[in-house]
């Protein structure tokens, strides 16, 4: 019989977050692995002192040509085998959260091939690049698309992603600017049915996930008003691409499909109380650091959702955390392998 609510028990003490699935250890790293990553002068000192983490097992057999890639490939791979240890053992409610956050990935894979495609590049290449976690069994034969409508019909039509692709099919050919339309697309819907199976759920379920996918929904409106600005996607355009919930819908996205730089941005988001605090740390004219900021955002409404009790919420936020502490371990192997050592503490968002 599987597990539900309980699946996942976690603590947060001395800055630390472990959790317990079934004997199974997930602990996050601590503030004294983080000071001993930082003082590293090599790739294989940062092997090292993984070893002495939860990551050891998955490091110790790395090639002697050490390189951050395979870091972090192991170090997903570690996160994936988690992920996979709990779904294997989740009952029905449980196991159709776990997919659902997971369809992200999908749909990041999907553009990752397509894109990869359009520009002449190996197909096994961008196979190895897709995230472990959005993989899918007909994903191999993507390369073969021309169009929408055969992106559908020869591949998705089997896949989770189906219905979001099906209600918002266009037969619109495969360049740059329609694939990046369609993931978009892709993520609305995609959230937008997440967040009703997360209300459907009820409890402190849905008001936690309601906190977090609203979050999600307006970075996500926040990043593709940015990305539009000075390209030939319409006000209109831009409004039809951003979910319908968050803190910005509607007011919000009226203001955001209508500015034309970063400081109209900026006054449409300081509008929404919530988000005062992430711009209040930015100078006017530098928008270099928003996405570390909107990282750090993210990651301390993953830890407050710890503070509640019987929810699912807590995987969605134990995925986020781990995903951050991944990129946090890229940065700092990449800062050493490039001898960029002073620039260590400028990419990390830490997570304790």
């Amino acid at each position: 019989m599987g597990y539900g609510f309980e699946a996942l028990t976690y603590n947060i003490k001395d800055g630390y977050l472990e959790g317990i699935v079934r004997g199974h250890k997930t602990g996050l790293l601590t503030a004294a692995d983080y000071n001993n990553l930082c003082q590293c002068e090599t790739l294989d000192d940062i092997k090292l002192n993984l070893t002495a983490t939860d990551y050891g097992e998955y490091l110790k057999d790395v090639p002697a040509t050490l390189n951050t890639s395979t870091i972090v490939e192991r170090c997903t791979q570690k996160l994936v085998d988690d992920w996979s240890h709990m779904r294997a053992h989740a009952d029905e409610q449980l196991g159709t959260f776990l997919d659902y956050c997971t369809y992200g990935h999908m749909i990041d894979n999907v553009v990752l091939i397509v894109t990869g495609t359009m520009h002449d590049r190996d197909h096994t290449e961008l196979l190895e690049k897709c995230h472990p976690l959005g993989m899918f069994d007909s994903i191999a034969t993507l390369a073969v698309a021309t169009s929408m409508r055969e992106l559908y019909r020869l591949v998705l039509i089997d896949t989770p992603l189906a219905p979001y692709f099906s209600m918002n099919l266009t037969s619109e050919d495969l360049d740059e600017m329609n694939v990046e339309i369609m993931r978009n697309t892709l993520y609305k819907a995609y959230l937008d049915d997440f967040a009703q199976v997360c209300q459907k759920i009820g409890g402190s379920t849905a008001e936690v996930m309601g906190d977090m996918l609203a979050f999600e929904a307006d970075r996500r409106a926040l990043n593709i008003t940015l990305n539009s600005i000075g390209t030939e996607l319409t006000f209109d355009d831009r409004r039809k691409l951003y979910s319908n919930f968050g803190l910005l819908y509607p007011h919000g996205h009226q203001e955001l499909s209508m500015a034309e730089d970063f400081e109209q941005v900026r006054a449409a988001m300081e509008k929404c109380p919530a988000y005062i605090p992430i711009f209040s740390r930015m100078s006017y004219g530098e928008s270099q650091m928003l996405d570390k900021l909107l990282y750090e955002e993210e990651v301390r409404r993953s830890v407050l959702t710890f503070e509640q009790q019987f929810h699912y919420g807590v995987f969605y936020a134990y995925m986020k955390l781990r995903e951050q502490e991944i990129r946090n371990i890229m940065w700092i192997a990449e800062c050493v392998s490039q001898d960029q050592k002073s620039r260590i503490h400028d990419g990390i968002v830490f997570v304790f």
